[in-house]
């Protein structure tokens, strides 16, 4: 990215996937596969992966980084995870990007998220064959934010599966670089509101 951008990477401990009988890395549990739009969480769960991160945002925060600069962002669960610790964040941050990721919070929780919350810009990426984060999942999480009044940015793969590819990682820079004023970012391609993509579900 650039010279002056710090990564912090997370990583999930392990655990018990119930809706598969066997122990993977994930941040919550995870009841049933594929997840779909009507998928149900264990928030107490999510909560507590949730805590995690925003005192990771509080550090760097306290360390004298604006708010602006900060972008947090998440492939499957940790997307699912990036996008609902911004939700719940009190404070707008430079932006949300998600890869194949779902909202792990039911429409309960809306009252709870900020008016400066809502200002964080969101950027989701999601494959249309992915089989273990249905496309509905996505197309579903990103209309939530639009109710909630956010910006986001929905990006459909028609081939893609529950992965990544240099096309999404380009646009995935570029948007950052953008947003961050940094000189030589291209401007990026006019948002797609997720009802353009009513037709694909």
């Amino acid at each position: 990215m650039d010279e002056g951008c710090n990564l912090l990477c997370c990583f999930a401990l392990w655990m018990l996937c119930k809706a598969r009988d066997t122990v993977i890395t994930a941040w919550f549990g995870i009841s049933e596969v594929p997840i779909t739009a009507k998928t149900v969480r264990d928030e107490k769960e999510v909560l507590k992966a949730v805590d995690y991160v925003h005192e990771l945002l509080d550090k760097e925060i306290a360390s004298g980084t604006s708010p602006s600069d900060i972008f947090v962002c998440g492939l499957s669960q940790g997307g699912a995870l990036a996008i609902a610790s911004v939700l719940l964040f009190p404070k707008t941050l430079g932006g949300c990007v998600v890869f194949s990721g779902s909202v792990p919070l039911s429409k309960s929780f809306a009252d709870k998220v900020s008016p400066e919350a809502r200002k964080t810009p969101v950027l989701w990426f999601h494959g249309m064959a992915d089989g273990l984060v249905l496309f509905e999942a996505g197309h579903a999480g990103c209309a939530f934010l639009e109710e909630l009044g956010m910006t986001c940015e929905f990006k459909a793969y028609p081939t893609l599966g529950h992965s990544m590819v240099d096309e999404e990682l380009q646009y995935f820079q570029q948007w950052i670089l953008s947003r961050l004023g940094i000189s030589g970012a291209t401007e990026t391609a006019r948002p797609s509101s997720s009802s353009q993509h009513k037709d694909l579900l």
